[in-house]
């Protein structure tokens, strides 16, 4: 609903700026309940200033200097970027060590939900066939069998969700052997190996490709594939025609739908999820509405013995001394500030640094600088101490809340995750995205009531109502909490399915093409 009155939110009784919460913004002359007047206007979600800001001195969100005045700035005066400096982040070898006593709250008993599981004790929120490629050369021909396999043959198999092609853009031309080029092996390898696949892979190879199926999925880790073919390779001298390559992978796909098709959902802990948690489109009130909502969702999982996993490095970075703390070990702390430095190096070899990180939509939603960013985008892990750090591509093997350490990118974020074993995704905007996953359900949370009610049919969760004051933070979690574990069991559908809408895979490469 509308708000007329002016009003604005304050994070922290330090901040000295806070954000409009009207809709549309507010114009000049327009006084806060706190008598305070606005001497321009002030676009909604962007900083107005409490008090008088003196020219090099503190700009104050969230309780921590987000950037210094490059200009005197006036009380109700409109706070945005062109007024102030950026912040240096945090050095790396000066970060706090974590807390001796790391604050755990009780445990949460009785929580389930319906999964599937798999021979490896994983336990999926779907069921689906999965056809892995080597190579972007197949790319075409195993999306034109997927088209079949769907037309002719899913609907003798009721219990299998869906068919999807693991494509991507690499495999060849690379650098196979690089520094950095474990990164996407891996990647494909446990995208693989993702819970919601059902422990059932098959890959399609060319042949003469770079990136062999033995390298990417080897048999060995297969123990229930060894005595059986997992691979089509189109190069082999049986096929003589587009059209025989095509029978080869829809015959083994055959075989792997009646494996998946034997599957039932069984209750299971909630323990088994593995929550990743994003965001993209975000705005100001992202670190206060959505955001937050979803941190209390986290710590819910956390304490029903989940695993929730938070990433984005860039959206990190600036906020990692906050994070420290909060590991639960030295080692994990170290673990942090590693990957960290290793992103601060990567990025420097491509001439760019942190600041390169927010968006135009970012800036057009209040978010001044990667600073104030970062802020709000950590506070989706909750408050438990953190358990464990996690490569780019990783396979996440510990319980409680983790870093897996992603590029910001909403896609690459993504697909590293799945790669990370995540079964269960949470993705929080602001400005609003379309943006969904094939392999695992993706709930999306609104951070503005204008956003929800505009794009109702893309949203499931509206955690606009907080700042409107019509829903609390802890309300707003509770009901992510309930809507992840009815999305796992299959009760209830997100938006995204319910439309179909699933972005490509999109690996993290950093080492060169050939």
């Amino acid at each position: 609903m509308p708000i007329f009155d002016p009003r604005y939110v304050q994070v922290h009784p330090a901040d000295n700026v806070a954000i409009v919460v009207n809709e549309g913004g507010l114009p000049a002359g327009a006084v806060f309940a706190s008598g305070l007047a606005l001497t321009e206007a002030v676009p909604e979600a962007h900083k107005v200033a409490l008090t008088a800001i003196p020219a090099g001195a503190a700009v104050v969100r969230y309780g921590v200097v987000i950037g210094y005045a490059a200009t005197e700035i006036a009380a109700g005066s409109w706070v945005h970027e062109g007024i102030l400096t950026l912040p240096q982040p945090p050095a790396l070898d000066r970060l706090p060590g974590p807390a001796e006593d790391p604050s755990s709250l009780p445990p949460l008993e009785g929580f389930t939900f319906e999964g599937y599981v798999n021979d490896d004790g994983s336990v999926g929120t779907k069921n689906i066939l999965g056809i892995s490629t080597t190579v972007q050369c197949v790319s075409a021909t195993v999306e034109y069998a997927v088209k079949r396999i769907k037309a002719e043959l899913l609907h003798r198999y009721p219990n299998v969700d869906d068919v999807i092609a693991i494509t991507h853009l690499y495999g060849c031309g690379v650098a196979i052997d690089a520094p950095g080029a474990e990164i996407p092996i891996r990647t494909l390898r446990n995208l693989s190996l993702n819970p919601n696949l059902g422990g059932a892979p098959m890959v399609v190879s060319l042949g003469c490709e770079k990136l062999q199926p033995v390298r990417m999925l080897p048999s060995s880790t297969l123990p229930v594939l060894s005595s059986e073919p997992y691979v089509v390779r189109l190069q082999d001298e049986e096929h003589r025609s587009f059209g025989e390559m095509v029978e080869a992978i829809m015959k083994m796909a055959e075989h792997r739908l009646a494996q998946l098709n034997q599957r039932r959902r069984v209750t299971r802990p909630a323990s088994d999820l593995v929550v990743g948690l994003q965001c993209g489109g975000s705005d100001a009130f992202s670190g206060v509405t959505a955001n937050p909502a979803v941190g209390y969702a986290a710590d819910l999982l956390v304490r029903a013995g989940a695993t929730v996993m938070f990433s984005e490095v860039t959206e990190v970075r600036d906020a990692i001394d906050l994070l420290t703390v909060r590991a639960a070990t030295q080692e994990v702390a170290d673990g942090l500030a590693r990957e960290m430095d290793w992103y601060d190096r990567y990025l420097e070899r491509g001439g760019v640094d942190r600041s390169a990180n927010p968006t135009p939509g970012n800036k057009s939603g209040g978010l001044t600088n990667i600073v104030e960013k970062a802020l709000g985008s950590i506070v989706k892990s909750g408050s438990t101490p953190i358990r464990g750090v996690f490569g780019p591509g990783e396979r996440v093997t510990t319980k409680g809340l983790v870093f897996a350490a992603t590029p910001a990118s909403d896609f690459v974020c993504g697909t590293l995750q799945l790669a990370a074993s995540m079964n269960m995704h949470v993705f929080t905007t602001g400005r609003g995205t379309p943006y969904g996953l094939a392999m695992a359900p993706v709930i999306k949370v609104a951070s503005r009531t204008a956003l929800a009610e505009r794009w109702s049919d893309l949203i499931d969760v509206n955690a606009g109502t907080i700042a409107t004051g019509e829903a609390t933070i802890p309300q707003v979690g509770e009901e992510i909490f309930r809507l992840i574990l009815d999305v796992a069991s299959g009760r209830s559908k997100t938006c995204a399915d319910r439309w179909g809408l699933h972005n490509e895979f999109a690996l993290f490469n950093p080492a060169p093409i050939t």
